[in-house]
């Protein structure tokens, strides 16, 4: 991201409208068209939703997950999903976009929208989503912004008013307390035997099971809070309202028309229509209000929420004039309180910290104190106590906070049980801690208290996830009353199930210590593994922890492998899903790794040229590595930038192919054989790819490209080493190279002639031939006489049975390394 001057000159798209107009999918599309990208969500529940959306399409090593209590950062990630006010502003990115703007005149959180909005940027292209409600604010602010209208794929009807009795299946209900929440669960759970409960202070883990039930069907209602209405995509058929009214954080008022319609426009996705109403417990909507919720036309924003962000730091007092600073544009509104400004007023009052926050550091850490966000929304003088100590701890001694009071705050939560709002109440309180272990500079062991808090966190997940199941799902209404447990005791003699040792199907009985995993646990044990986690083999059969889990089957083509689950029968649908969904991510791992870690897809995005998209189109196709024929004309009609653009990818000119430098490394080579395999259908032919030359016999009459070899003569020569030899051949001083190749492969001796020849040239047989006349009349040693470029084969055992390299497995010749 890039708030510099500079980086207004990129283009602003600004894509408004109602829900299920597919925005977020489109802006998804073209963030995966550039090679860098960062979104901005408005929740962490629809961040991670995002992220699971685009590591199916790319893989997860090349997307990074960043809100303010998780964060997943592989080494070098090309893409950046991201809450808003986590969004890394001094990573720049080719491509930005910021998702529900209209939050922008929210009256706490908006200011952090208009940030946004007024100094977000990609060095290439921004898009803002959001409601048509913003069009004025867009064009005033943004006056370079084109700004389109995105129309509904469905249409959205009104149905009036409805008993929870006559809801039809698919339905959602909505509330706007944990309570009212709890209250109609289980009114529908009496009547239809299941549901599923989504809330905003669910932690992603709970929300994501309760979700992956309902969307697998195991439940057909949901009752949720509003906070479904920020993009979260479910399968909705209609949304009926249990209450018109909420309390915003200030005071009980009515939800406006807009607030109504983006909610109600969950319901319909894609191109199935949807209905919104009431509970027959409520009054009918006003005309007027069903009319504007149904043509999607609101009141236009007229004014954002603004904070300074310019901020003085030489004095607490400082600090406080300039975030109370008002704004100079008269579409602007200075927020009217916000948690951390609330927070530094009265902790500047406390004679302990205006005595330490003497100087510029002091005050900047103070402000970050501050902003150390209260998840429990309790006594606003509890969460004070909290930040007072913290940064009285953090201004003292070494600068950070004590391993023991760290302990005694966070071990009495690491409790799971008692009753869902007990386990509530903790998960509000170690996300507290969550957060405040990412800010690595003030613990002495950062990882590991992320890691205590993570796990902490997941427990009290899975076990809301279990009440919830158990208050408000009737096993009678589950699709399956088989429960998954995987035991820690070894597995019954004689079992010859493949999950024998993983998992036993055991309904109400305990394992046989009584120890055990949950499905749910497991399946998100599944989901938090890296990619090294994983084993793969030959075959496309994937493993994990040592047990088979799933294999990859035959797609469309080789970069498109499907997933096949080991014994899918086991798994809840919801399960299943969510296990599909990251085995499908790491499936997008290993094409990119087959590739040499080559971003295709961002290279034939619509604004490349028709030369660039074929030719990573082509290199795509090829799994890296094409040849020079398939490669020279759009090549030669690239610009000097795009050949550049395309080098600094790790493409290389070889004299026979095109190809990407870590395509032809060994591991590449490896997947490339599998991916290969799979589509096939067929195993991969012996010897492949750990030998440097086969027979061609070997390869079955399949073709040797795919597999990353090359037909000369007889034989098939690794890639790597047709192209090392060929470079040779072409430099002035590489005679001795191909010597020495040559002695390595240990070919026979009319083997080895008829390699030079087909691929010298020339330039290649004329070294050798001049190298010959000057050994004339003595015995030859090792390269024998390859003839001109043109003469037949030294003998008549061309065909005869290649000796073997010495070189296996590693995929590099002695001496030797993989091309540049």
């Amino acid at each position: 991201m890039n708030s510099s001057p500079s980086s207004r000159s990129s283009v602003v798209v600004a894509e408004l409208g109602p829900t299920n107009t597919g925005k977020t999918h489109r802006a998804i599309e073209r963030m995966l068209e550039h090679d860098t990208g960062m979104m901005g969500l408005p929740l962490r529940l629809l961040a991670r939703e995002v992220y699971d959306r685009v590591t199916a399409r790319v893989g997860e090593g090349r997307v990074a997950l960043m809100t303010g209590e998780e964060k997943r950062l592989p080494p070098r990630p090309d893409y950046w999903i991201c809450t808003v006010e986590a969004m890394p502003t001094d990573r720049q990115v080719d491509f930005l976009a910021v998702d529900e703007i209209q939050l922008a005149a929210h009256r706490e959180r908006g200011h952090v929208f208009t940030d946004r909005l007024l100094h977000a940027r990609g060095r290439r292209e921004t898009w803002f989503l959001g409601a048509d409600t913003m069009r004025p604010m867009v064009q005033a602010l943004i006056p370079q912004a084109s700004v389109k209208r995105a129309t509904r794929l469905s249409q959205l009807r009104y149905s009036g008013r409805r008993s929870l009795k006559s809801l039809p299946p698919r339905s959602a209900v909505v509330a706007f307390s944990a309570d009212r929440v709890y209250e109609f669960a289980e009114a529908l759970r009496r009547l239809r035997g299941g549901v599923a409960v989504v809330l905003g202070a669910l932690s992603p883990r709970t929300r994501n099971a309760q979700v992956a039930m309902y969307q697998a069907g195991e439940v057909q209602y949901l009752v949720a809070t509003d906070a479904i209405g920020m993009g979260l995509n479910l399968d909705l058929n209609h949304v009926a309202f249990a209450a018109l009214s909420k309390f915003d954080g200030a005071e009980q008022r009515d939800l406006f028309p807009d607030e109504l319609a983006q909610i109600a426009g969950r319901a319909g996705r894609h191109l199935n229509d949807g209905s919104f109403g009431t509970l027959n417990t409520l009054p009918e909507l006003p005309p007027r209000v069903v009319s504007a919720i149904e043509s999607h036309r609101f009141p236009a924003v007229r004014s954002l929420i603004w904070r300074n962000s310019t901020l003085d730091f030489s004095s607490p007092e400082s600090l406080l004039d300039s975030l109370s600073r008002a704004p100079r544009h008269n579409g602007f509104i200075r927020v009217e309180r916000a948690d951390d400004f609330d927070a530094l007023k009265e902790l500047s009052h406390v004679p302990a910290i205006r005595e330490a926050a003497t100087d510029r550091a002091m005050v900047e850490l103070l402000w970050q104190v501050c902003q150390i966000p209260d998840f429990r929304k309790g006594l606003f003088g509890q969460h004070l106590a909290l930040l007072r100590e913290t940064f009285l701890q953090l201004s003292a001694g070494d600068g950070m906070l004590e391993e023991d009071w760290l302990a005694r705050q966070v071990s009495p939560l690491d409790d799971v049980s008692g009753d869902i709002h007990t386990l509530m109440d903790r998960l509000a309180a170690i996300r507290i801690w969550t957060y405040i272990s990412h800010r690595s500079s003030w613990l002495h062991d950062a990882e590991q208290w992320q890691e205590r808090t993570r796990r902490i966190e997941d427990e009290l997940g899975d076990a809301l996830h279990e009440r919830l199941v158990e208050r408000f799902v009737q096993r009678a209404a589950r699709r399956s009353a088989r429960r998954f447990v995987r035991a820690t005791a070894p597995p019954p003699p004689g079992s010859n199930s493949p999950f024998a040792r993983l998992g036993l199907l055991l309904g109400e009985v305990p394992s046989v210590d009584g120890a055990a995993m949950t499905e749910e646990q497991f399946v998100q044990q599944v989901v938090d593994a890296t990619h090294e986690a994983f084993l793969v083999d030959a075959s496309g059969s994937i493993s994990f922890e040592g047990q088979p889990l799933a294999r990859l089957v035959r797609g469309k083509d080789r970069r498109s492998p499907q997933l096949a689950l080991a014994e899918p029968e086991v798994w809840t649908g919801g399960a299943r899903r969510r296990l599909e969904r990251r085995l499908l991510a790491l499936a997008r791992d290993l094409v990119t790794e087959a590739m040499g870690g080559f971003p295709a897809e961002a290279l034939m995005g619509g604004d490349r040229s028709p030369p660039m998209r074929g030719l990573a189109y082509r290199l795509a196709e090829g799994l890296g590595v094409i040849s020079q024929g398939e490669a020279r004309e759009q090549w030669r009609l690239l610009d000097d930038a795009a050949r550049e653009r395309l080098r600094s990818l790790g493409v290389r000119e070889g004299q026979r192919f095109l190809y990407v430098a870590e395509a032809l490394a060994p591991p590449a080579l490896e997947r490339r054989c599998m991916l290969t395999a799979l589509f096939q259908q067929s195993p991969s032919p012996k010897g492949v790819p750990g030998e440097t030359v086969l027979e061609v016999a070997e390869l079955g009459g399949r073709d040797a490209r795919a597999f990353g070899y090359e037909v000369l003569g007889p034989v098939a020569l690794r890639i790597d080493i047709v192209e090392r030899l060929s470079e040779a051949m072409r430099h002035p001083q590489g005679a001795q190279q191909v010597h020495k190749l040559m002695q390595e492969l240990r070919l026979e001796r009319g083997v080895h002639a008829r390699v030079l020849r087909e691929l010298g040239g020339p330039s290649g047989g004329a070294s050798v031939k001049r190298r010959r006349r000057r050994r004339r009349g003595r015995a030859p040693a090792t390269a024998p006489d390859t003839g001109g470029a043109n003469g037949p084969p030294a003998h008549a055992g061309a065909h005869q049975k290649p000796r073997r390299s010495g070189a296996r497995g590693g995929g590099r010749t002695e001496g030797g390394s993989k091309p540049d």
